[in-house]
Protein backbone atom coordinates (compact mmCIF):
# COMPACT_ATOMS: atom_id res chain seq x y z
CA UNK A 1 0.00 0.00 0.00
CA UNK A 2 1.56 3.43 -0.94
CA UNK A 3 0.85 6.08 1.00
CA UNK A 4 0.87 9.96 0.11
CA UNK A 5 1.61 12.55 3.28
CA UNK A 6 0.94 16.20 1.89
CA UNK A 7 2.95 17.72 5.20
CA UNK A 8 4.76 20.95 5.50
CA UNK A 9 6.21 20.08 8.63
CA UNK A 10 9.77 18.20 8.45
CA UNK A 11 9.48 16.21 12.05
CA UNK A 12 6.08 15.57 11.89
CA UNK A 13 6.32 14.12 8.26
CA UNK A 14 9.38 12.43 8.92
CA UNK A 15 7.58 10.72 11.63
CA UNK A 16 4.71 9.76 9.84
CA UNK A 17 7.25 7.96 7.26
CA UNK A 18 8.88 5.87 9.66
CA UNK A 19 5.96 4.71 11.68
CA UNK A 20 4.49 3.60 8.32
CA UNK A 21 6.78 2.27 6.70
CA UNK A 22 7.71 0.11 10.58
CA UNK A 23 3.96 -1.18 9.42
CA UNK A 24 5.28 -1.79 5.82
CA UNK A 25 3.20 0.99 4.36
CA UNK A 26 5.31 2.87 1.28
CA UNK A 27 5.46 6.59 1.63
CA UNK A 28 5.66 9.32 -0.22
CA UNK A 29 6.03 12.91 1.21
CA UNK A 30 4.85 16.08 -0.34
CA UNK A 31 6.26 19.46 1.53
CA UNK A 32 4.00 21.50 0.00
CA UNK A 33 0.12 21.59 -1.65
CA UNK A 34 0.99 22.04 -5.17
CA UNK A 35 3.65 19.29 -4.89
CA UNK A 36 1.24 16.99 -3.08
CA UNK A 37 -1.43 18.28 -5.45
CA UNK A 38 0.86 17.35 -8.63
CA UNK A 39 1.87 13.79 -7.01
CA UNK A 40 -1.56 12.99 -6.59
CA UNK A 41 -3.21 13.99 -9.85
CA UNK A 42 0.13 11.99 -12.05
CA UNK A 43 0.78 8.90 -9.75
CA UNK A 44 -1.74 6.40 -8.08
CA UNK A 45 -1.99 6.40 -3.87
CA UNK A 46 -3.93 4.01 -1.88
CA UNK A 47 -3.99 6.71 0.36
CA UNK A 48 -3.53 10.81 1.03
CA UNK A 49 -2.48 11.57 4.54
CA UNK A 50 -3.44 15.57 4.16
CA UNK A 51 -2.70 18.41 6.37
CA UNK A 52 -4.78 21.61 5.86
CA UNK A 53 -2.29 24.39 6.61
CA UNK A 54 -0.09 24.24 3.87
CA UNK A 55 2.67 26.78 1.98
CA UNK A 56 1.71 27.65 -2.10
CA UNK A 57 -1.75 25.92 -2.05
CA UNK A 58 -4.04 25.21 0.82
CA UNK A 59 -5.22 21.59 1.62
CA UNK A 60 -8.56 22.63 1.58
CA UNK A 61 -7.94 23.75 -2.28
CA UNK A 62 -6.10 21.09 -2.78
CA UNK A 63 -8.60 18.87 -1.32
CA UNK A 64 -11.45 20.20 -3.55
CA UNK A 65 -9.36 20.28 -6.65
CA UNK A 66 -8.43 16.59 -6.43
CA UNK A 67 -12.62 15.51 -6.18
CA UNK A 68 -13.58 17.49 -8.87
CA UNK A 69 -10.83 16.21 -11.04
CA UNK A 70 -12.38 12.89 -10.16
CA UNK A 71 -9.37 11.63 -7.84
CA UNK A 72 -11.34 8.99 -5.68
CA UNK A 73 -8.56 8.29 -3.66
CA UNK A 74 -8.97 7.85 0.37
CA UNK A 75 -8.44 11.53 1.78
CA UNK A 76 -7.80 11.23 5.43
CA UNK A 77 -6.80 15.21 6.82
CA UNK A 78 -4.37 15.23 9.59
CA UNK A 79 -4.16 18.49 10.67
CA UNK A 80 -4.36 20.99 13.72
CA UNK A 81 -7.58 23.18 13.02
CA UNK A 82 -10.01 20.77 15.77
CA UNK A 83 -13.07 23.81 15.51
CA UNK A 84 -16.33 21.62 14.34
CA UNK A 85 -16.50 24.11 11.29
CA UNK A 86 -12.89 23.15 9.97
CA UNK A 87 -13.98 19.59 10.41
CA UNK A 88 -17.43 20.13 8.17
CA UNK A 89 -15.50 21.79 5.29
CA UNK A 90 -12.84 19.04 5.11
CA UNK A 91 -15.77 16.50 5.05
CA UNK A 92 -18.17 18.10 2.71
CA UNK A 93 -15.12 19.19 0.26
CA UNK A 94 -14.46 15.62 -0.21
CA UNK A 95 -12.26 13.90 2.51
CA UNK A 96 -13.01 10.24 3.71
CA UNK A 97 -12.05 11.15 7.76
CA UNK A 98 -10.61 14.15 9.49
CA UNK A 99 -7.96 13.47 12.58
CA UNK A 100 -6.50 16.49 14.88
CA UNK A 101 -3.24 16.90 15.97
CA UNK A 102 -2.04 15.92 18.70
CA UNK A 103 -3.06 11.96 17.77
CA UNK A 104 -2.18 8.64 19.59
CA UNK A 105 -0.76 7.06 16.27
CA UNK A 106 -2.01 3.83 16.71
CA UNK A 107 -5.49 5.84 16.21
CA UNK A 108 -3.99 6.34 13.23
CA UNK A 109 -3.19 3.39 12.06
CA UNK A 110 -7.01 1.65 12.40
CA UNK A 111 -8.52 4.87 10.91
CA UNK A 112 -5.91 3.79 7.60
CA UNK A 113 -6.58 0.43 8.04
CA UNK A 114 -10.38 1.24 7.76
CA UNK A 115 -10.37 3.48 4.82
CA UNK A 116 -8.25 1.06 2.93
CA UNK A 117 -10.41 -1.59 3.80
CA UNK A 118 -13.23 0.79 2.26
CA UNK A 119 -11.30 1.84 -0.51
CA UNK A 120 -11.04 -1.84 -1.52
CA UNK A 121 -14.33 -2.81 -1.04
CA UNK A 122 -15.36 0.84 -3.44
CA UNK A 123 -12.96 0.02 -6.17
CA UNK A 124 -13.90 0.03 -9.46
CA UNK A 125 -12.99 -3.22 -10.95
CA UNK A 126 -13.52 -2.28 -14.79
CA UNK A 127 -11.73 0.34 -16.27
CA UNK A 128 -13.26 0.94 -20.03
CA UNK A 129 -11.79 3.75 -22.89
CA UNK A 130 -14.52 3.81 -26.20
CA UNK A 131 -14.73 -0.07 -26.99
CA UNK A 132 -11.91 -1.59 -24.82
CA UNK A 133 -12.50 -2.68 -21.53
CA UNK A 134 -10.65 -4.58 -18.70
CA UNK A 135 -11.80 -6.32 -15.80
CA UNK A 136 -9.38 -6.22 -13.07
CA UNK A 137 -10.97 -9.05 -11.37
CA UNK A 138 -10.87 -11.69 -14.20
CA UNK A 139 -8.04 -9.96 -15.84
CA UNK A 140 -10.05 -10.13 -19.46
CA UNK A 141 -9.34 -7.54 -21.57
CA UNK A 142 -11.60 -7.07 -24.75
CA UNK A 143 -12.10 -4.79 -27.65
CA UNK A 144 -15.13 -5.10 -28.84
CA UNK A 145 -16.02 -8.37 -29.63
CA UNK A 146 -12.33 -9.91 -29.81
CA UNK A 147 -10.69 -10.84 -26.20
CA UNK A 148 -7.05 -9.73 -26.03
CA UNK A 149 -4.05 -12.44 -25.01
CA UNK A 150 -1.54 -9.91 -22.21
CA UNK A 151 1.25 -11.20 -20.51
CA UNK A 152 1.43 -9.64 -17.37
CA UNK A 153 3.66 -6.66 -18.04
CA UNK A 154 1.12 -6.03 -21.16
CA UNK A 155 -1.70 -5.82 -19.26
CA UNK A 156 0.11 -3.91 -16.24
CA UNK A 157 0.76 -1.54 -18.84
CA UNK A 158 -2.36 -1.63 -20.26
CA UNK A 159 -4.10 -0.90 -16.62
CA UNK A 160 -1.66 2.61 -16.30
CA UNK A 161 -2.56 3.88 -19.12
CA UNK A 162 -6.50 3.69 -19.00
CA UNK A 163 -5.94 5.14 -15.80
CA UNK A 164 -5.06 7.57 -17.39
CA UNK A 165 -6.26 7.66 -20.53
CA UNK A 166 -6.34 11.31 -22.67
CA UNK A 167 -3.21 12.35 -20.57
CA UNK A 168 0.37 12.14 -21.74
CA UNK A 169 2.49 9.07 -19.69
CA UNK A 170 6.12 9.39 -19.84
CA UNK A 171 8.62 6.96 -19.82
CA UNK A 172 9.83 8.03 -16.66
CA UNK A 173 6.38 7.24 -15.30
CA UNK A 174 6.24 3.95 -16.34
CA UNK A 175 9.53 3.35 -15.05
CA UNK A 176 8.50 4.17 -11.76
CA UNK A 177 4.63 3.45 -11.43
CA UNK A 178 4.52 -0.02 -14.06
CA UNK A 179 8.39 -1.29 -13.62
CA UNK A 180 8.99 -0.52 -10.21
CA UNK A 181 12.36 1.44 -11.25
CA UNK A 182 14.45 3.71 -8.33
CA UNK A 183 15.91 5.35 -11.56
CA UNK A 184 15.23 5.36 -15.53
CA UNK A 185 17.83 4.06 -17.96
CA UNK A 186 18.54 3.47 -20.86
CA UNK A 187 17.69 -0.72 -21.46
CA UNK A 188 14.71 -0.10 -19.54
CA UNK A 189 13.74 2.37 -22.07
CA UNK A 190 13.99 -0.07 -24.71
CA UNK A 191 11.96 -2.64 -22.72
CA UNK A 192 9.26 -0.21 -22.22
CA UNK A 193 9.75 0.70 -26.02
CA UNK A 194 9.66 -3.02 -26.93
CA UNK A 195 6.17 -3.95 -24.52
CA UNK A 196 4.57 -1.05 -25.97
CA UNK A 197 5.11 -1.97 -29.88
CA UNK A 198 3.67 -5.19 -28.50
CA UNK A 199 0.82 -4.19 -26.86
CA UNK A 200 0.16 -1.69 -29.63
CA UNK A 201 -0.42 -4.64 -31.72
CA UNK A 202 -2.36 -6.19 -29.76
CA UNK A 203 -4.88 -3.72 -29.14
CA UNK A 204 -4.52 -1.74 -32.72
CA UNK A 205 -3.37 -3.34 -35.28
CA UNK A 206 -7.07 -4.85 -36.51
CA UNK A 207 -8.80 -1.47 -36.40
CA UNK A 208 -8.51 1.35 -38.63
CA UNK A 209 -9.43 3.88 -35.26
CA UNK A 210 -5.76 3.58 -32.79
CA UNK A 211 -6.01 4.14 -29.10
CA UNK A 212 -2.73 3.74 -28.58
CA UNK A 213 -0.17 6.94 -29.99
CA UNK A 214 3.02 7.73 -29.45
CA UNK A 215 3.63 11.53 -28.43
CA UNK A 216 7.12 12.66 -29.91
CA UNK A 217 9.56 13.75 -27.15
CA UNK A 218 6.66 13.46 -24.17
CA UNK A 219 6.30 9.52 -24.03
CA UNK A 220 2.84 7.88 -25.12
CA UNK A 221 -1.10 8.55 -24.74
CA UNK A 222 -3.99 6.27 -24.86
CA UNK A 223 -7.10 8.33 -26.50
CA UNK A 224 -9.62 7.69 -29.47
CA UNK A 225 -8.58 11.21 -30.32
CA UNK A 226 -6.78 11.54 -33.80
CA UNK A 227 -3.85 13.63 -35.21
Amino acid sequence: MHILIIEDEKKVANALREGLEKERYEVTIARTGEEGFFLASQRSFDLLLLDLMLPRRDGIDVLATLRKCGNQTPILVVTAKDAVEDRVIGLDQGADDYLTKPFAFSELLARIRALLRRGRMDQILKLRHEDLEMDLVTHKVTRGVRSLDLTSKEFDLLEYLLRHSDRVVSREMLARDVWHATARATPLDNVIDVTMARLRRKVDEPYERKLLHTVRGLGYLLSGRQG
